[in-house]
């Protein structure tokens, strides 16, 4: 009788109804953070409603396309594995300027679209850097992905930045409640049921909202039932040079932070990501950004959030992201069901946002602990590396008098923290030690995940 080979958990396919509920979990995860992008950047340009609804509802159409492309892929494109696709904070900034100093969504599109072909000429160089990325860079990104997330789940638990009632006691009653929820479900609900903890902790969640008036579902109502996002709507794009340079050093940061996330839950899934098929992943965020400026929408990347429900749910299976990317298609085509998710409280997904965020940065302790510290100047790379990356998170104006550049690399505390591991480990770990200094480990390269020499480090690395 011929063996049949067994099939890794990211490719097994669950059944349709916890497929089901596991993408719906995870569009949940990042909705929130989804839509925000395109509410900044409509906000600060004074569009109107309308228009606000249309940008909302193309980001999350190409948010579907972009994930289906990344976790099914096709040829070269797509790292297939379980990774959420949506906007980048990191272009926020540079994207309100150009907006709104003449140049217009028309610019901002432009720049997108030749920033989208610059990652994909780039993907391979960065699949060839990934020897740069041993236990203890990576484990230190990690760490500071996860650490530079919790503010978000602050923000949410607190009831929303903005939010009139920002810091109410009732808010904050309510994400713990939802936290409760989530560990308790996690602890002592059968093993289905445990894995779609998230879900369950918004679905109790939202049911409690409603009662003592959290929730505001006037939206669903005025939202259309169809709506189809075609090209240009806004115009044919220009390129202006100055907007161009910008999102290219956007683009750069936007490549290393998903490096940094490709890498985590390759880590994750037991599926460690390799040269090709980090330049793949690459490959297709550059694509989906392209898509993203004809389609009306803006620079895509992958979502950390969504990162650490993975890490806790422990489901690796990647069709279920790719069945989430499939639900936000539908959410971008049908306006009205896109509201209803909306409706969801910020506190709701502010307790459900604490354990996820806090898993990402458990995961990046659990690689450090494969990590030799001992003899060696390790330790001092992990401490300035996190301490570089949580920089600008709590204070987030620390680098408000630097050159606009400076900033959108900086102010990314994955980016800032990610480049300071790289070079502090390139000069510890790389460069020839002096004579009487600490002896550098047997390969420089590999940071402490190596001590038996140069090649069967480069395996424990990729």
């Amino acid at each position: 009788m011929a063996q049949t080979t067994p099939v890794h958990p990211v490719d097994e396919v669950p059944p349709v109804r916890q497929l089901a509920a596991f993408g719906l979990q995870h569009v949940l995860a990042m909705y929130a953070g989804a839509v925000a992008v395109p509410l900044i950047v409509g906000g600060a340009m004074k569009l109107s409603p309308a228009d606000l609804a249309y940008l909302i509802t193309a980001d999350l159409l190409v948010c579907g396309i972009a994930t289906l492309i990344q976790c099914v892929g096709f040829w070269r494109f797509g790292v297939r594995l379980p990774i959420m696709q949506g906007c980048t904070f990191a272009a926020v900034s540079p994207m309100v300027l150009i907006g709104t100093t003449g140049g217009g969504l028309p610019a901002i599109y432009g720049s997108v679209i030749v920033a989208g072909l610059a990652i994909m000429l780039l993907a391979p160089v960065f699949g060839r850097l990934l020897r740069f990325f041993p236990p203890l860079v990576t484990g230190t990104v990690i760490l500071i992905i996860g650490i530079s997330l919790l503010p978000v789940a602050g923000n949410w638990v607190a009831g929303g930045a903005g939010s009139a009632d920002f810091g109410a006691p009732k808010n904050i009653a309510l994400a713990m409640f939802v936290l409760v929820v989530v560990l308790v479900v996690q602890r002592f609900a059968p093993a289905f049921l445990s894995r779609i903890a998230v879900l369950i902790g918004i679905g109790v969640g939202l049911a409690v909202a409603v009662p003592f008036g959290f929730t505001d579902f006037e939206g669903v109502g005025d939202a259309d039932w169809v709506g189809i996002s075609t090209p240009f709507h806004f115009g044919a794009p220009t390129f202006e040079f100055s907007a161009i340079v910008s999102m290219l050093v956007v683009a750069l940061v936007t490549m290393t932070e998903t490096t940094g996330d490709l890498i985590a839950v390759g880590e994750m899934t037991d599926r460690r990501v390799e040269p090709h098929s980090l330049s793949d992943g690459l490959r297709a965020d550059g694509l989906s950004t392209v898509l993203g400026g004809v389609f009306n929408t803006f620079p895509y990347t992958a979502y950390a959030q969504n990162v650490g429900l993975v890490g806790m749910t422990r489901v690796r299976s990647r069709w279920v992201v790719a069945t989430a990317g499939g639900i936000l298609v539908l959410l971008g085509l049908l306006p009205k069901l896109g509201a209803v998710v909306a409706a969801v409280p910020a506190p709701v997904l502010g307790g459900a946002g604490l354990v996820m965020f806090g898993t990402v940065a458990a995961s990046g302790l659990r690689t450090l602990t494969r990590v030799d510290f001992k003899g060696n100047h390790n330790l001092t790379v992990v401490a300035v590396s996190v301490a570089m990356g949580v920089l600008p998170v709590g204070v987030p104006t620390i680098y408000a008098k630097f050159p606009d550049w400076f900033q959108t690399v900086m102010n990314s505390g994955i980016s800032a923290g990610c480049l300071t591991a790289i070079v502090l480990n390139l000069l510890f770990n790389h460069l020839p030690a002096k004579a009487g200094s600490a002896a550098p480990e047997p390969d420089g390269l590999a940071g402490g995940g190596a001590e038996e020499g140069v090649e069967k480090s480069r395996e424990e690395v990729v």
